[in-house]
C-alpha cells in the first residue's frame, strides 16, 4: 500500500495540474507505489508568507489521526470527521479554495496514502482495484480533499459544523449535491440537511431523488426569493482567518468552530425544508408508480 511521503517540508505548496499528472502513475493508483516526495517538492511552488495556516505538519497530524481513528471502520465514515476539521485547520477563503493546485499538493505531496486508503474501491472479481485519478487531481466534487473542504464550507451554518457532519454521513450528499449550483444558497443547503435530520431522507437513493427534484425546481423557482438569506459579511471570515495565527490545534473529540457568521434565517430554512419534503414525496410517488406499471 502507498505510504506517507518520506519527505515533508515545513509549509504547504501548490502543484500545477501539469506537474501533478506526471506522478499519477498506474503504480500509485493501484496503491503499490509511493510518490517520489523530493522530486515532487522540487516542482511544487511553496506558499508565500509566514502564515501559520500554511504549516504542513499540523495538517498531516490531523490526517494521521483520521487514519488511526477509522483504521477498523468503514472508510467512508472518515469523511464526516475530517471535513469540518480540515476546513477549520486550513482557514481558506473561497477564492483560495478554488485553486486546484493546493488540493493537488495535499493529495500528492502531503497525504497520498490517505487518498489511496480512503478511495481504493472494494475488491471485486471483475474489476482491478484502482483509485480514480480524479481523487488526486480533479473537480472540487471529486478530489479527495477539495470535496471535504467544500462540503464543510457549503453545509456549515455560520460557525456551526454539525450540519456538515450530517451531510457527510451520507455519501450521496457529497457525490451528488456538491455538483448543484443551488447548494450555494445557504437556506437550500440547510434545508436539505434538515430533511436528513428529520429522517425524511435517509438512503442514497433518497438523496439522489431529492437532489434531482431540488435541481429541477430551481430551474423555474428562485429559492433566494422565496427563502432569502442574510447579506454575507466578509468581516467574520477575515477575523477567523487572522485568529488562526494564535489558535490551538483543531480539536479531535469535539467539533471546531467556524467563522462567527450569522446563521441562515431559520424561517427560510424551514420554508424550504417543507417545500423540499413535498417535492421529495412527489418524486418518490412518481418513481413507485412507474415501477408498478
Amino acid at each position: 500500500m502507498t505510504h506517507k511521503p518520506s519527505h515533508l517540508p515545513e509549509r504547504l505548496a501548490l502543484l500545477s495540474d501539469l506537474n501533478a499528472a506526471q506522478y499519477l502513475t498506474e503504480g500509485l493508483l493501484a496503491g503499490k507505489e509511493d510518490v517520489p516526495a523530493i522530486a515532487l517538492n522540487k516542482v511544487a511552488e511553496p506558499l508565500r508568507g509566514e502564515d501559520t495556516r500554511a504549516a504542513l505538519h499540523p495538517l498531516r497530524d490531523l490526517i494521521d489521526d483520521a487514519l488511526y481513528e477509522y483504521r477498523e471502520a468503514k472508510v467512508t465514515q472518515a469523511d464526516a470527521w475530517l471535513a469540518p476539521r480540515l476546513h477549520a485547520a486550513l482557514r481558506l477563503t473561497r477564492r483560495e479554495a478554488a485553486d486546484r493546485r493546493l488540493w493537488n499538493y495535499l493529495a500528492l505531496g502531503v497525504a497520498p496514502d490517505y487518498v489511496v486508503w480512503r478511495h481504493m474501491p472494494e475488491p471485486r472479481e471483475d474489476m482491478t482495484q484502482r483509485v480514480a485519478a480524479t481523487r488526486f487531481r480533479g473537480a472540487h466534487y471529486t478530489q479527495a480533499f477539495a470535496r471535504l473542504w467544500w462540503a464543510a464550507e457549503l453545509f456549515r451554518n455560520g460557525s456551526d459544523y454539525s450540519p456538515v457532519v450530517a451531510a457527510c454521513a451520507n455519501q450521496d450528499m457529497l457525490n451528488t449535491t456538491l455538483r448543484l449550483d443551488a447548494i450555494d444558497h445557504r437556506p437550500t443547503a440547510q434545508a436539505m440537511v434538515r430533511l436528513i435530520e428529520r429522517g425524511t431522507v435517509s438512503t442514497g437513493r433518497d438523496v439522489n431523488a431529492l437532489a434531482r427534484a431540488v435541481n429541477t425546481s430551481a430551474a423555474t423557482l428562485m429559492y433566494d426569493v422565496i427563502a432569502p438569506d442574510v447579506v454575507r459579511d466578509a468581516g467574520p471570515l477575515r477575523e477567523w482567518i487572522e485568529a488562526g495565527e494564535s489558535a490551538l490545534a483543531v480539536p479531535r473529540r469535539m467539533l471546531p468552530e467556524g467563522p462567527d457568521e450569522e446563521q441562515a434565517p431559520e424561517a427560510s430554512v424551514e420554508a424550504l425544508a417543507d417545500y423540499f419534503a413535498e417535492l421529495f414525496a412527489e418524486a418518490l410517488v412518481r418513481g413507485k408508480s412507474s415501477t408498478v406499471e
